[in-house]
């Protein structure tokens, strides 16, 4: 389906709620969007957006800006050009591998934001040491800053809804990727 209306919605005009928030991906708990029919979802009308829900619960609602062509469109063309976006999302997924960023050694990797009262990560990958106070309380070192496990948790909340590998190793080799080897633990380990 070749129209006007989809060559306005491709994909530089995303889902509106992408903008209205922080980029948070979804939560492990929530239901991911899918390709819809209309007996999956109800579409109605605010202004220049469609506003699509799933039927299905946990799945978020979506805010698709369409723009003034609106009016001269069919629940069934809202619902293509709402598809066609999912399509182009899963497809820009395929062809883009993440990359971890790591600041270098000596550069903070943390900085303080004092609008949230938190640290927050300069990058993507966080070289830390586990530390206990004189009380045995959990404290994580991130360059010279010491955090409490509540402060340290409000830093990793920054990443709410995306994944996290853990590697253990010794203190002074955090530096370092590990050789990682793919198996069950021995019974001595």
């Amino acid at each position: 389906m070749d129209s006007p209306f989809l060559t306005l919605i491709s994909g530089l005009r995303r889902f509106t709620s992408r903008f209205q928030s922080p980029p948070v991906t979804r939560s492990m708990n929530s239901k991911i969007h899918y390709i819809a029919s209309p007996k999956d979802v109800t579409i109605t009308r605010d202004g220049d957006c469609a506003r699509i829900e799933y039927k299905e619960e946990g799945i978020p609602v979506t805010h698709l800006e369409i723009g003034p062509e609106i009016g001269g469109m069919s629940n069934g063309e809202i619902l293509e050009a709402y598809n066609e976006c999912l399509r182009n999302d899963a497809k820009l997924a395929a062809e883009r591998k993440h990359v971890a960023f790591e600041v270098p050694l000596g550069a903070a990797q943390i900085e303080y934001f004092s609008r949230c009262d938190q640290w927050v990560p300069r990058g993507s990958v966080l070289r830390c040491l586990i530390q206990d106070d004189q009380h045995g309380q959990l404290i994580v070192k991130i360059d010279e800053q010491a955090l409490p496990l509540k402060q340290f948790g409000k830093l990793l909340a920054t990443y709410a809804g995306w994944g996290m590998r853990i590697e253990f190793m010794p203190e002074d080799e955090v530096h370092r990727r590990p050789v990682l080897e793919v198996r069950e633990p021995m019974p001595e380990e």
